[in-house]
């Protein structure tokens, strides 16, 4: 890598842009954590250690006391040396950091992994050339938050040969050790590295500052997803902070007894994704997957916990098509038990076969998300071609498809799925122009129902809904006509698995709907 990115690291937020405590509360509402701690227990990132690179050193440290936290939960570590006490002669504290910090573990109302094992907090530019670039040392850490971007040394945006030395060096890492990189997109512009790269999460700010796709490479969906936030430094913490929750969840077991499975870097992304919310001008294609703006959609951990404690299924059947040939649906059989889940599979093509993994579900009606990822391979500069595929069974109609070329994630979401019985078809593409035969894949997926179920008591009117899949809200309108419908303020109460709200009935017409806000 050109010793100059080594060193050209800047930060992708500012101080200013940090939110105060009732704000970042607000965020955990939105962002599902707050759901999941009334639904779960002890979710709070336990057992897993983090690392926390940041730039602008000698200014890198998190003070403990700030985001409440004890010491000796901390390392710190520069070119000056390591110290585990605070203050230290390694370096010194950063506002930055400590926004960074709040948003990601923080005991002050405002962290999502709020009881990581260990914080091992890193000057940025000693982190990457130590560990990313010159893999000199291994890190113990599953998740690494990066709320920087690199630049060239002018402050410009990195150019698209420093943006593959970059991206290459952070996925053969992840590729090797397993490590999630979870990374800001940067605030203006296209997506920066290490965003850009293809094995981590690029992270937008939903309601901020924030760059946009797609990559400047080749074309590829960045960023990944997005939340809320002024700027991408603190809107990447609460997605980090989301990965420790899930990983802590995969390894006592709550998605199954498959827990290396769950807990790899593939299936977190896929649960991440997918459970994210649609804001209302979401919008994706066949070849582009994700939306430039929001990537998947504004993060919800409950959604994407919910979906890992559906459990593993692998597929229904897997065949072989002759290479570029079609592939409808065959004969169904071994129905997928759960409307939601995940699979951690591997996927084998040869040079004249595509391989095609069946999926086979019957849904109500509803919405269908679905989201594939794999990693680009240890010392590869292409990756394996995968498509994501949804067929009618009845009809062999094609209802929706992810084929994009460049990515290695492919996305559906479909919003109005009528009841029948569908396949969703992981392909691999095969022939001779493959980086290799056989692929390891993540999926996860949710075949959701979105009913509103309305009774009457006395003289209210008692509307009824699940609880999963979060984000959505009842609006009311009084004429179908025209309508203009509204929230009206109304406050649902949450009783087990179901949100219950109740309106006083009047003699006016009122029609009622469940929405996917526009946040």
């Amino acid at each position: 890598m050109n010793p100059l990115i080594r060193q050209t690291i800047l930060l992708a937020g500012l101080l200013t842009g940090i939110f105060g405590v009732s704000a970042r509360a607000q965020n955990l509402d939105q962002i599902g954590v707050t759901l999941l701690r009334t639904q779960t227990t002890n979710l709070d990132g336990s057992g897993i250690r983090v690392a926390q690179p940041e730039a602008s050193a000698p200014a890198f440290e998190v003070n403990p006391a700030s985001v409440g936290q004890p010491t000796n939960r901390f390392t710190y570590a520069s070119a000056a040396g390591t110290a585990t006490n605070y203050p230290n002669s390694v370096g010194s504290e950063s506002g930055h950091a400590d926004g960074v910090g709040a948003n990601f573990y923080g005991m002050t109302g405002s962290g999502v992994a709020t009881n990581v094992a260990r914080v091992d907090n890193f000057d940025a530019n000693y982190f990457v050339n130590t560990y990313v670039v010159s893999n000199l040392m291994v890190l113990n850490d599953s998740v690494v938050n990066q709320s920087f971007i690199f630049t060239e040394t002018n402050g410009g945006h990195a150019s698209v040969g420093e943006q593959q030395e970059i991206d290459s060096a952070y996925d053969d890492y992840a590729a090797q050790y397993g490590t999630l990189f979870i990374s800001g997109a940067g605030n203006s512009g296209s997506v920066s590295p290490a965003a850009t790269s293809y094995n981590g999460i690029g992270v937008a700010a939903y309601g901020g500052s924030s760059s946009t796709g797609p990559t400047l490479d080749n074309g590829r969906c960045k960023p990944d997803i997005t939340a809320p936030s002024g700027v991408t430094s603190f809107s990447t913490p609460q997605v980090s902070g989301a990965a420790a929750v899930l990983m802590q969840a995969a390894l006592r077991g709550d998605g199954g007894s498959d827990t290396n499975a769950a807990f790899d870097l593939r299936t977190i992304k896929a649960l991440l994704l997918n459970g994210a919310v649609k804001p209302a001008n979401w919008t994706n294609s066949n070849s582009s997957p994700l939306d430039a703006r929001y990537g998947a959609g504004v993060l919800n951990v409950f959604n994407s916990y919910k979906q890992l404690a559906g459990g593993k299924y692998n597929p229904s059947a897997t065949d072989f098509i002759l290479t570029g040939a079609a592939h409808p649906p065959i004969a169904v059989t071994n129905v997928v038990a759960a409307n939601s889940g995940w699979n951690l599979q591997s996927i084998s093509s040869t040079a004249t076969n595509d391989a095609v993994n069946h999926y086979f579900f019957n849904a109500t009606n509803g919405f269908v998300v679905a989201t594939l990822v794999w990693n680009r391979q240890l010392g590869k500069t292409n990756i394996n071609d995968l498509d994501l595929f949804l067929y009618d069974c009845a009809s062999s109609n094609l209802v929706a498809c992810s084929t994009s070329r460049v990515d290695n994630v492919e996305h559906i979401f479909f919003a109005r799925l009528d009841a029948g019985s569908y396949d969703l078809q992981i392909l691999k593409n095969g022939g001779t122009n493959v980086v290799s035969d056989n692929e390891t894949y993540a999926l996860a997926f949710a075949f959701a129902p979105t009913q509103l179920s309305l009774a009457r008591t006395g003289t209210n009117a008692v509307l009824t809904w699940p609880v999963y899949p979060a984000g959505f809200c009842v609006e009311a309108t009084t004429n179908l006509a025209a309508p203009t419908w509204s929230t009206n303020n109304f406050s649902a109460t949450l009783t087990g698995s179901t949100n219950i709200l109740s309106v006083p009935m009047t003699n006016a017409a009122q029609f009622f709907r469940l929405r996917s806000p526009n946040f």
